[in-house]
């Protein structure tokens, strides 16, 4: 687990429903941010998971996106 700003432990690793949610966009939408590789995820078992890390790093992504424009 790792500590977030707030003092509350936080996964290393989201499922995709939950970081929708953490995004505030559809499950959908992680789906196809993952599949076209925007989004990075890990296999674990037969299921899919977003590294905390992945997702901050999408986020600043996004940012350097919008600053560009």
């Amino acid at each position: 687990m790792s500590t977030a700003a707030n003092g509350v432990d936080e996964p290393l690793l989201w499922k995709p429903e939950q970081a929708a949610v953490k995004l505030g966009i559809g499950r959908t939408k992680v789906y196809d941010l993952m599949r076209s590789g925007a989004l990075r995820s890990v296999r674990l078992g037969g299921s899919r998971r977003i590294p905390a890390r992945a997702l901050a790093e999408f986020v600043a992504q996004l940012e350097e996106e919008a600053d560009a424009a």
